[in-house]
């Protein structure tokens, strides 16, 4: 059988381009079909449907904050977009985002849960429970946000503030009130205040170091407060290497030097 005879070569240039040609209209044709199903009116965003924390999130709010900065159709919006955009609104620390044909986008949020004031009561910022600062104000009516500390440090320190702030609380029971500030200071040097006004200086050093001086103090205090007929702690300095200095409201010399000697020797002892 005899062979086919090879088409010249302008021909074959010109039978490539024709095919070339073919195949980039119908890729066209193709896009903009896509193009135009994808932006169909049937595909517009029907709904948003909003669950998991939401106390202080509803679907409407929610709606009404984000409608009108999502771009596309339901087919062409950007979730990744979407779900950067939920996670601005206040106090949601996580947005899960998915779609739902035909037309619905279903949220789960995870709010903050807020332990603690980062800062001064009532400065808009607060630490969640990994330590971690949002800005979000609370109800008026939130009673629990009455009771939160305040921890105060520099930028990027929450985490750390915090970690000690749960470490010192069951340590501080002994002396009956609770914790209200704790705060680190630029130097590296904290300072603790108790809910009644009385105000601590731990100093410098690994949490662990913090820990057993505070405990130290916390279980020798309360004999000393019997000693002066239960008068309040006004503040308290536990900076020395081998005990504590205090000082009582309206005793104006705390001890003398040989009750001082014992309760340094006490606390040698603990």
């Amino acid at each position: 059988m005899a062979s086919r005879p090879a088409l010249p070569f302008d021909v074959r240039i010109m039978n490539g381009l024709a095919s070339a040609l073919f195949l980039g209209v119908a890729l066209a044709a193709l896009g903009t079909a896509v193009w135009w199903v994808a932006h169909h009116p049937s595909w517009s965003l029907g709904r948003i449907v909003v669950d998991g924390e939401v106390e202080h999130q509803s679907e409407a709010s929610v709606r009404a904050y984000l409608a009108p900065q999502l771009r596309g159709s339901f087919l062409t919006l950007d979730l990744q977009e979407v779900k950067r955009l939920f996670e601005t609104l206040p106090w949601v620390r996580q947005a899960v985002v998915r779609r739902e044909f035909p037309n619905r986008l279903h949220v789960t949020l995870q709010e903050h849960e807020a332990v603690a004031w980062w800062g001064e009561v009532g400065g808009g910022k607060l630490v969640n429970r990994q330590g971690a600062v949002f800005e979000a104000d609370p109800d008026p009516d939130e009673q629990q946000s009455q009771a939160w500390p305040e921890l105060i440090g520099p930028e990027g320190g929450s985490d750390r503030v915090y970690a000690l702030y749960r470490q010192l609380q069951p340590v501080l029971q002994p002396l009956g009130q609770p914790l209200s500030q704790l705060e680190l200071g630029a130097s590296g040097h904290w300072q603790a205040r108790l809910a009644g006004g009385a105000l601590i200086e731990l100093g410098r050093g690994s949490a662990a170091e913090l820990l057993a001086r505070t405990e130290r103090f916390s279980s020798t205090i309360p004999e000393l407060t019997t000693r002066y007929g239960g008068r309040a702690l006004e503040a308290a300095d536990l900076r020395y290497p081998d005990g504590y200095a205090v000082r009582m409201r309206g005793v104006q010399t705390v001890t003398d030097d040989k009750a001082a000697a014992a309760l340094a020797a006490r606390v040698r002892k603990k």
